[in-house]
Order: C-alpha cells, then structure tokens, then sequence
C-alpha cells in the first residue's frame, strides 16, 4: 500500500516506529531539526522535512500535509499527549494514530481521571488541589507526613516533589508549580499521602472505544527522581488473583471513558497491605512497551495503526497469553556516578545480539549525541522463558553492549540488576535511592580496577609485546605496524578510562 505514515517524532521511538510502518507494505516519513540533520532515524524515512522544533504543531502539521501524509503517529514525549496536536492532525483530514482528543484531556487531567476512578470502586489515595502552603498543612493535619506534590496536568516525573515534616512547604509547591507549567502548561498541582513502600503497576490497554482487553501488566518500580530505569513483565510480585484484580479494574476504567487505541492504568501497590491504588492513565505508546510485546507476541504500534485505519480492535481478551519473561534497561548517555549527561560523537558501537535480546536504538557509530534531547539513547530488553533467564540474559546483554566516545549508565545498569531485592522481586520504588551509595562505590571500584588493568595493558604493549611477535616468522614491516596498532588501542582505552575516572570524582 501506498499509505503513507509521518512519525512526528525522533530518535529510538521514531525508528521503533518506521520498522513496523516498513514490515507491513506502507511509507514512513517525518521531520528532523538541524540538530538532527545526521540522526539515524532519517535513514529509516522514505521522505522528511526540517522542521525548527518537535514541539511546534503547526509546523508539524504543515509538513505532515506537504508529504502527503495519511496518517501521523505522535511517539512518546513532545507532542504525543497533546489533544490540540491531535485536533490540528484532524482538521487537515490526516487521521492521528492515538486516542481522540477529549479522551486524552480526561486521561491527562489527573484529578479528573481519580474521580472517575473513584465512582467506579476503584481504590485511589486522598488528594487535594494546591493553591499556596496553608492548602499543604491542612492536607498533613488530616493524612500526615510525608506527602508528594504532583502535577496534575500531566505525568512521566515532571512537577512532582517529596514533602517530608520541617521542609520548605513554599518552595516546595512554587518548584512543583513552575516545572508543571512549563511541562504541560498547566501550573495546577495537588497533593496526595506519599506511601512509602510501593510498587508501580502499569496495565497495558488497547481498545476501539466499544472493545477494551488488557495485554497483562508491567512492573516500572525501579526509579530515579519518578522516572523509570529498569521495567518488567509481569510482575514478579503479585499473586495471580491480585493481577485479575489490577487488571479488571483498568478495563473498567477505559471502557467507562470509552477509550481507543493504546494507553496504560497506572497504580501504585503498597508491598505492606497489600492494596492498590489508581494513579493515572497515560493516552499514549509508552516507552516500556516492549516488554509486554515480548511476552505476548503482539505488535503494539501495529494495533495502533489498525485501530486507526479500520476503527476495531480485532482482538478479544480470550486472545491474549502471557509467555515467559521480559526485562528492559533503559541506556542513557550519563555519567553514572554523577548523573549528568555525557555527549560527543560516538567512535565505535556495537550491541548486543543471541537468544531473547532486542535493542531499540537512536545511535550508531559516527552518532551526535546532543545535550538537547533526553539522554536515552537506547532501551535492551531481555526475554526468557523464566524471570531468572530473562535477568541472566539482560546481564550478559550489558556486558556485551559497547559504546566509544561517550558515557553511559551501563555500568549503573549491572549493578542494580544483580542487586538482592531486584534478583529477589521485592524491590519498591525506593530501591534506587536507598542503594545508590553502595551503586557508586562499586561504580568507583570497577573504574580504578579498569584504568589499573589499561594502565598495565600500556606498560605490557611497550615491553612484552615486540618481543613476543619477533619470535613469529612476520617481517619486521608487519611487527612494527601490529605493535604499533596495539599500543594506540591500548593508549586510547587508558585515557577513555582515565577521563571518566576524572569526570566521577
């Protein structure tokens, strides 16, 4: 078919996006900024255009309607939860591959979104709209310390904040309000109890508004500042009754809005009680979603796509089975010591292959990495037939990635994996705070053995190793060229190692 697809977006998401648009007979095209004029994501389009920002719609739009588009697919982040996007997409007679406008304002309305929630039974926590401190302390009368401070326009991190007793409650909520603005212009934020134990929940949903499955639930709990590092299917905690509880109550809640296309019922569960608690309703791709991909054999932006153009879901829930295991690493270009961004050019990439590996990926050798986008460059999902295959597969799957010429937070990624509680299956949200003293000493550790073992690497190429290819029957011409090679290896790794020991002190 000629049916032509514009990807308004970049990176891993827009190729993970292209791939499926390639395999089933129809064109991917999009857009680029200058920054990304040699990203790789543009060797996947049959055709685009530059645009100035990811996040202007009506150039989007305009440049979706100069190629010719059929259909845009917003990806995850930038525009992707935007009902004007998907409004403006529908006035130029473009279908947009995701759900309507209204139900994408209710999903991102959080409040909204617990009040329907609530009249259907479904267990949410208490909350309250914010307007200045007194709001807050009359809020911590009732329910107590410590309490989290969210937006309530939107979700993926962004304007939340912990409030423990004795902080600055002013600062707090004026932090909270700015970055919430500046998100999803929407400075309104609400408070709600912060439980202290809990796992984050996620139920996978597609729907045609009438029809409405679930394709089973993923575990998102290991966390950095709310924002997900590691990701699995399912999850290794709950029992089976608990996930036909989770479950069903998420179908409810999409059937009740009348939901379509893909999204996800966000809960958080309190590993002491025992209870669940409804948090929020994401109206897009997420970025985990191939966990749950691999675990049912499904195409997740496929079924995007056909609930688009045919307007049914094909599928009922007697379809949908859970097969074996599956875990995603979520690679950014950080230092992983220190948590900043590490960009530059990338020299030398190779990734990881073998049984039950898939890696999405925005770079390859040759590519820019840019303190202008979010850092994830890349995401290694790992799949087995048991969780502990699955986990096993994802260690050798890091130990095998390499990336030149940047930092990244693989190393980071080894150690939580191979921590008790996430070996265990009872790791909550807190894991990554309460263990990142003992992440980076073991961070700090490998780094002074790796530049130990360059440093003598450098000192052996320069002694040992004329002598042992001398004794070989090569001509001197071939002697001095491979000691000559080996010794810029060798040089060339001791200062890379050098350097990132630096830039973690």
């Amino acid at each position: 078919m000629s049916f032509r697809i514009f990807i308004a977006n970049r990176g891993e998401i827009a190729i993970r996006i292209a791939r499926t648009v390639l395999e089933n007979g129809f064109v991917p095209i999009g857009i680029y900024t200058k920054e990304d004029e040699h990203s790789l994501h543009r060797k996947y389009l049959k055709e685009d255009k530059e645009v100035s920002s990811y996040l202007d719609i009506e150039e989007i739009v305009e440049a979706a309607q100069e190629l010719g588009a059929d259909a845009l697919h917003p990806g995850y982040g930038f525009l992707s939860e935007n009902p004007e996007l998907a409004r403006e997409v529908a006035r130029r007679n473009i279908a947009f591959i995701g759900p309507s406008p209204s139900a994408m304002e209710l999903s991102g309305d959080k409040l909204r979104a617990k009040e329907i929630a609530s009249k259907l039974g479904i267990p949410t926590l208490p909350w309250m709209i914010v307007k200045d401190e007194k709001d807050v302390l009359e809020f911590a009368r009732e329910h107590g310390f410590p309490l989290l401070v969210k937006a309530a326009g939107g979700g993926g991190g962004k304007g939340v904040r912990l409030l423990r007793e004795g902080d600055d409650v002013g600062k707090v909520i004026e932090v909270a309000s700015k970055e919430a603005e500046k998100a999803f212009k929407d400075p309104r934020i609400y408070v709600e109890p912060f439980l202290e134990n809990v796992k984050h929940i996620e139920v996978q949903i597609l729907g045609d508004g009438e029809n409405i499955i679930h394709l089973f639930e993923r575990e998102c709990s290991v966390q950095r500042r709310f924002q997900k590092i590691v990701e699995e299917a399912p999850s290794p905690f709950l029992t089976n009754a608990e996930r036909d509880s989770i479950t069903k109550h998420a179908v409810e809640l999409a059937t009740a809005i009348r939901y379509s296309n893909a999204g996800t019922v966000e809960m958080l569960f309190d590993t002491s009680s025992r209870r669940y608690y409804f948090m929020e309703i994401n109206a897009r791709l997420q970025v985990e979603h191939p966990v749950t991909e691999m675990i049912t054999g499904l195409d997740i932006v496929l079924k995007q796509i056909e609930i688009t153009m045919y307007k049914v879901l094909d599928l009922k829930q007697s379809n949908i089975s859970m097969r074996g295991h599956a875990i995603e690493a979520r690679i950014y270009a950080e230092n992983p010591l220190q948590e900043e961004p590490s960009t530059g050019l990338v020299k030398y990439y190779r990734e990881p292959s073998g049984p039950g590996i898939r890696v999405d990926s925005s770079i390859e050798a040759g590519s820019k990495v840019s303190a202008e986008f979010d850092p994830m460059i890349a995401k290694l999902i790992a799949w087995g037939p048991d969780r502990r295959t699955a986990i096993l597969r994802l260690e050798r799957g890091l130990k095998e990635y390499i990336i030149d010429g940047i930092l990244t937070n693989i190393p980071l990624l080894k150690e939580i994996i191979k921590h008790e509680e996430f070996v265990n299956g009872v790791y909550t949200t807190k894991l990554y705070s309460q263990n990142i003293d003992l992440f980076r000493k073991e961070l700090e550790k490998r780094i002074r053995e790796e530049a130990l073992l360059v440093t003598g690497l450098q000192e052996l190429a320069g002694k040992n190793i004329r002598k042992f290819l001398e004794s070989s029957r090569k001509s001197a011409e071939e002697h001095s060229e491979r000691i000559d090679k080996l010794k810029r290896k060798a040089w060339y790794y001791y200062i890379s190692t050098r350097e990132r020991l630096r830039k973690s002190r």
